[in-house]
């Protein structure tokens, strides 16, 4: 059991360290590619109209969204939560279960 615990821990930080490194990948892609078309935009009209921004804008929004899952900054439905819930739901099974066959 000992065992399978350890195993089970080393594949979740294994994960874990797979979303982060996704995220810092999705970084240098956007900064080369968002100052590619930064260049880009200050070629053709000289940042007149900087359209680059607009997928600056959303491809940013996009990485705050792969942030927060990497590093676990969500607030709202954290580990914690969903341990919580988990707990919650093996109760409520658990006394489902054990109500089974009687009269109420």
């Amino acid at each position: 059991m000992e065992n399978f615990d350890k195993e089970n821990r080393y594949l979740q930080a294994k994960e874990k360290v797979g979303e982060i490194r996704k995220f810092y990948g999705g970084i240098i892609s956007y900064i080369i590619v968002i100052g590619a078309l930064a260049g880009l935009n200050y070629w053709i009209d000289g940042l007149r109209h900087p359209w680059f921004l607009w997928a600056a804008l959303g491809w940013g929004i996009g990485l705050i969204f792969q942030a927060a899952k990497a590093f676990d900054w969500n607030p709202f439905m954290s580990r914690d939560w969903e341990e919580r819930k988990i707990k919650e739901f093996m109760e409520r099974d658990k006394k489902s279960q054990s109500n089974m066959g009687r009269w109420e």
